[in-house]
């Protein structure tokens, strides 16, 4: 029997056992060694040689991957170690960590219980560490701490004992100050902290597979001299097999990550909101394999052989092939075809798949990332909220009519598998737009469009996304229907930030019941009125109903709420995106005949009185951030920061780390476009930077004219501006 077979094998016997299943998931930011590290843990369990861990990087699947050195795809894997006599199952997931594909990190947190967080030695806690944290901790996972690259404190920077064990306390507390101040208003979340003492941070360097950490080194009695004097002296294997890095994150997995049994109960009330008294919470608090069947999809991918693969996590009954499930938001039942679990790139199927795991699912053909699947009609999961919107579009377009249909086909496959992409289709035109979160985002995209299908497309300048805002109050507007007879009176506010963040998060939505949704309002800063009368979200934008006992507008709402969303949707500025409005309906007079107030009526009268009023509340123009942080030796440090300064952008800081200095600043994405070859060519090629999106700010108002305009044009729309926007 073949070694991988016996892995299965063990596998599969332990599926069994919820108590030594770990489901953990590795986040890290870009290049601190995330995939190294998964390799290492690989060779531990016997899945890939020794030899060739730490270069082979198993986990990037994908030919892109390897050739950019860059995780693309969140990759999962079943393993086994042996701990405390105990032979333990581990599902992990491998996550990308640069910040284009941070959805993926967002969805992986849904399906497990810990996530072993890594930090580079030298650049310490950077804005991708902060960001994978928080998506870590919004969904109840564990984080335990692993600070890599050590062998470059002891063999580059030549750092003595005292200021390494500064240095490394340093990157501790660091990561300790953002765990505590995100976890401060979670009431089920008790010290997460990380501490060297407890054995939940370790230490070592994932490239020359050594490892250490508390209990370990009381286990093998190496202390840090001894460990520095080795790795001095390039007795770097001798260092491996003594405390081989595997074995000690391993161990560290299994001893302070919960196992399902535990989690599950306080994870379930977190990402559920269903009934808490149902025979249903109950089976999935006790992970109960002989319960009603739930799965939670975190993602699909396509296999050429099997078509969709669905993978996720199995919290309650045993998943089989051939079953009936509900997929939730579709009518009808999908039937499933085949079950298994993951090593790395390959599936391994087997006959079932039970609570506490992480499994692959063929059949499941409605499915899309973060559809609850189940054998019984359920509540679904919350949705998973994304982080970071999309701020930058493609249009794509194929070369020859010929592959229209497919290309269409394709890019409805890749918005299922990746949700933080949108597309636009105008089947009009034939051009389709790709929004995603980055330019390597969308040129990864459509680079596999062109490889893995075979299409060959042509594809536009990257647009950059913007947004609309209002900046004042609006007086109370009319809105006339075309045929006169019905009227609303609106008026508009811009919203406070904090309940921005409230629903951007998804702390409270239209799915919510009423009093929780009334409650989480209230708490980010709305008057308690205020909150009773929320009629419709949309996006980031509230509609509160301020009327009294009018007759006919109940079954008039809905077409009400149409013209409002319509208006949101396309601002009269540019057509582009409504956020961070309250609007307010204070009255209608509505045609007591339904034939009178049908939608051709009530639409534009709705959506013409909400564009009035956000001219009247001076609405403008926002365009999205990024925050830059670039590394740089010394001499290029001018360089460098005319770099930012050069793209309307602000330096916020300048200091020294180690031998580089690091430039800090923010500028606009439009003018971000092509920063990767140009800070190459400025500092030579010794500059190592990153970009993180960073929200969207008003445009400065001697631009606002010059991009509105621009933007009409490209969209085919009228050149002349209403005379009533005046103020720009």
């Amino acid at each position: 029997m073949g070694r991988r077979k016996k892995i299965v094998q063990e596998c599969e016997r332990l599926m069994d056992e919820p108590e030594n299943i770990r489901n953990i998931a590795i986040a890290a930011h870009v290049d601190h060694g995330k995939t190294t590290l998964s390799d290492n843990l690989l060779a531990g369990a016997g899945m890939i040689s020794d030899e060739t861990a730490g270069e082979q990087l198993a986990m990037d699947t994908e030919e892109d991957e390897q050739e950019r050195g860059i995780t693309i795809d969140a990759a999962n894997v079943s393993m086994t170690h042996e701990y405390e006599d105990t032979n333990h199952l581990i599902n992990l997931i491998d996550t990308p960590g640069h910040v284009d594909f941070g959805g993926d990190v967002t969805r992986a947190m849904r399906a497990v219980d810990g996530a072993l967080v890594v930090v580079d030695a030298v650049e310490g806690a950077m804005p991708q560490t902060e960001t994978v944290l928080r998506q870590a901790l919004r969904e109840g996972v564990k984080p335990t701490l692993f600070i890599n690259k050590v062998d470059r404190l002891i063999s580059e920077l030549q750092e003595g004992p005292e200021e390494m064990q500064q240095r490394l306390l340093s990157v501790i507390h660091d990561v300790n100050e953002l765990i505590r101040g995100m976890t401060q208003d979670m009431d089920d979340i008790d010290d997460w902290t990380v501490s060297v003492e407890e054995g939940t941070v370790g230490f070592g360097s994932a490239l020359y597979k050594w490892g250490v950490s508390m209990p370990s080194m009381q286990r093998t009695g190496m202390d840090f001299g001894e460990i520095m004097e080795l790795e001095r002296n390039d007795n770097r294997q001798e260092l491996h097999e003594r405390t081989p890095l595997s074995d000690v994150v391993l161990d560290m997995v299994c001893e302070h990550f919960p196992n399902p049994v535990d989690a599950q109960p306080m994870r379930i009330p977190r990402i559920w909101r269903g009934d808490d008294e149902s025979e249903l919470a109950e089976t999935m608090r006790l992970v109960d394999e002989d319960g009603e069947v739930v799965f939670m999809v975190t993602d699909i991918a396509m296999d050429p052989h099997a078509g969709e693969v669905a993978s996720g996590r199995v919290f309650s009954g045993s998943l089989e092939k051939g079953q009936e499930l509900y997929v939730s938001g579709t009518a009808g039942k999908n039937r499933v075809q085949s079950v298994g679990i993951y090593m790395g790139g390959e599936r391994e199927e087997v006959d079932h798949v039970p609570a506490g795991n992480i499994a692959a699912v063929t059949g499941l053909r409605d499915a899309i990332a973060g559809s609850t699947v189940s054998s019984v009609e359920m509540t679904p999961f919350e949705s998973i909220e994304h982080i970071s919107e999309p701020v930058i579009t493609k249009s794509v377009e194929a070369q020859t009519m010929d592959d229209l249909p497919k290309l269409i086909e394709t890019l409805r496959q890749v918005s299922k598998e990746d949700p933080t992409i949108q597309i636009t289709i105008n089947e009009d035109t034939g051009e389709h737009l790709i929004s995603g979160q980055g330019e390597l985002h969308l040129e990864v995209i459509t680079q596999r469009i062109e490889k893995n299908q075979g299409i060959p497309v042509n594809t536009g300048e990257p647009i950059v996304v913007y947004r609309e805002q209002p900046q004042q109050p609006s007086a109370e507007i009319e809105g006339i229907s075309p045929n006169r007879h019905n009227r609303f009176y609106v008026s508009i506010e811009p919203m406070p930030d904090e309940l921005v963040e409230t629903i951007k998060m998804g702390e409270a939505s239209m799915d919510m019941p009423e009093q929780e949704r009334r409650e989480a309002l209230q708490e980010a800063g709305m008057d308690k009125d205020d909150s009773q009368e929320v009629e419709h979200i949309h996006g980031t934008n509230i509609l509160i109903d301020d009327t009294k006992g009018i007759q006919h507008l109940n079954e008039t709402m809905e077409l009400v709420i149409e013209g409002f969303e319509d208006a949101l949707d396309n601002g009269p500025l540019a057509n582009e995106p409504v956020q961070g409005t309250l609007i307010r309906l204070h009255d209608a007079r509505l045609h007591e005949d339904t034939i009178h107030r049908g939608p051709a009526q009530v639409i534009p009268a709705t959506r013409n009185a909400l564009h009035k009023a956000l001219i009247d509340g001076k609405i403008k123009l926002l365009e999205p951030m990024q925050d830059a942080r670039i590394d740089v030796p010394n001499d290029h440090m001018g360089a460098a920061s005319g770099e930012i300064q050069g793209r309307r952008g602000r330096v916020d800081d300048m200091y020294q780390e180690g031998d580089l200095m690091v430039v800090e600043g923010i500028a606009p994405v439009d003018e971000m476009i092509g920063f990767a070859s140009d800070i190459r060519s400025a500092t030579e090629g010794r500059a190592a930077w990153n970009t993180e999106n960073a929200g969207f700010e008003v445009m400065s108002d001697s631009l606002q004219r010059e991009k509105i305009m621009e933007i009409r044009e490209r969209k085919g729309m009228k050149l002349e501006l209403p005379p009533s926007i005046d103020y720009i």
